[in-house]
């Protein structure tokens, strides 16, 4: 085998040349420099013009270099040089937002945030109990990966055909049916390294995403509903079937430890978004740790919560957006948030029909309520009714950012 260095002279390395080239103009420059100490005029005058040529030459081939450099490492047809430096330069600057949830109502938030700042931390529920990510709990005594997989996917700067890989199902025909090859990964993944958080890193490499994702616990933990008339169900997939009001939700076994990286990014966070997200068995999860929830009520952050634009049958029925942050609070503590967003435009005729059929409902923003509670409330249109009724990704944003830059905790 040739040495490293001798590789370096292997034709086709785009190297050689230009190496060659700037070597040239070192040795000219020398020349340059003799020439133009002279005391003779002419000489003195063509030293300088020889220096210059050196000096062009050296600017020449280390340019050239560098070009040859970048061009090897920048995937082809996918990232210019100029969505780099954007990154690396500007959303490296933008303000430190930690996002809490779980499900579709999170990865579609990261959708719209990664484009504003680099700086995101997702925490992520981990008590999924259904589908793929349930039957991976039981066969592997796991966490669930299914939400994980979600936000990764939304944060990826990786290839497209990468985002579908992960997110791809076996269809009904296979022996792995209903699995999803990102959950597969992950899972593979802790095998591998014999630790989820380490599992959730190296695929968040995979992927390259922007920003971090980490589980709210590495406890392999349940989620357990109590109804108001005192029945309990055990479960995250099974809770909103009973039919019953939901008066309070809990972990077992309880006081699970939360991650380190949950904790830190907590604290050093200049935004604490929750939501948008199932209320009961995606957002509230999170806050039931109860260092997760001491840790945003002592964050100098300012805390946002992102209500629901449609009720959930079996979960929240007919709850309003005051009850939705009351729910919150309940399971936290007073102080967790400083306002509330909330959809204010009016759901189309036809998709409430739909929705109705269903038992769910457009939630209700009864601002002065929130304002009663001491959240700022800001009603405004997030609406999207293309395939479903829920919050359009750029709406969401926008109206985030607005409300961020208006408190003054971006730090460009």
């Amino acid at each position: 085998m040739p040495s490293n260095l001798l590789k370096w002279l292997y034709p086709g390395m785009r190297i050689k040349r230009w190496l060659s080239i700037a070597l040239i103009g070192v040795v000219i420059v020398a020349f340059g420099a003799l020439a133009a100490g002279s005391s003779y005029g002419m000489v003195r005058l063509l030293g300088i013009v020889i220096l210059i040529c050196g000096i062009s030459l050296i600017v020449l081939g280390i340019g050239k270099l560098i070009v040859s450099f970048i061009t090897l490492f920048l995937p082809e047809g996918e990232r210019e040089l100029v969505n780099i430096l954007y990154e690396k330069r500007f959303l490296e600057r933008g303000p430190k937002i930690v996002t809490v949830g779980g499900g579709h109502g999170l990865s579609n938030l990261l959708l719209g945030l990664k484009d504003y700042t680099a700086n995101l931390t997702a925490i992520v529920t981990v008590a999924d109990s259904g589908g793929s990510s349930g039957r991976l709990r039981e066969e592997f005594n796991i966490v669930a990966p299914g939400d994980i997989r979600n936000c990764l996917v939304a944060l990826a700067d990786a290839p497209k055909l990468m985002g579908d890989l992960f997110q791809y199902r076996f269809s009904s025909e296979s022996q792995l049916r209903g699995h999803n090859f990102g959950n597969l990964f992950l899972t593979a993944m802790v095998q591998v390294t014999g630790d989820f958080e380490k599992a959730v890193k190296e695929s968040s490499k995979v992927l390259a995403i922007r920003g971090h994702v980490v589980p709210a616990t590495i406890s392999n933990v349940q989620l357990v509903a109590e109804y108001e008339d005192g029945s309990i169900t055990e479960g995250e997939a099974r809770i909103p079937n009973s039919g019953l009001r939901i008066n309070r939700v809990f972990l077992k076994p309880d006081n699970p430890v939360p991650t380190q990286d949950a904790l830190d990014a907590i604290e050093q966070a200049d935004v604490i978004i929750l939501g948008p997200g199932s209320l009961y068995t995606s957002v509230i999860p999170n806050l039931i740790i109860k260092k997760i929830s001491d840790h945003i009520v002592a964050s100098k952050a300012y805390k946002i919560y992102v209500c629901n634009v449609m009720t959930q049958p079996g979960e929240t029925d007919h709850h309003t957006a005051s009850e939705h942050l009351a729910a919150i609070v309940r399971h936290s503590n007073q102080g967790i948030l400083n306002a509330c967003l909330v959809n204010s435009a009016e759901v189309p005729a036809e998709a409430r029909e739909r929705y109705s059929q269903g038992g769910s409902v457009p939630v209700v923003a009864d601002i002065e309520k929130i304002e009663a509670m001491g959240v700022t409330a800001v009603g405004t249109d997030l609406l999207s009714v293309n395939d479903y009724v829920r919050h359009d990704s750029e709406k969401l944003t926008r109206a985030l950012i607005m409300l961020i830059e208006k408190n003054r905790v971006i730090k460009r």
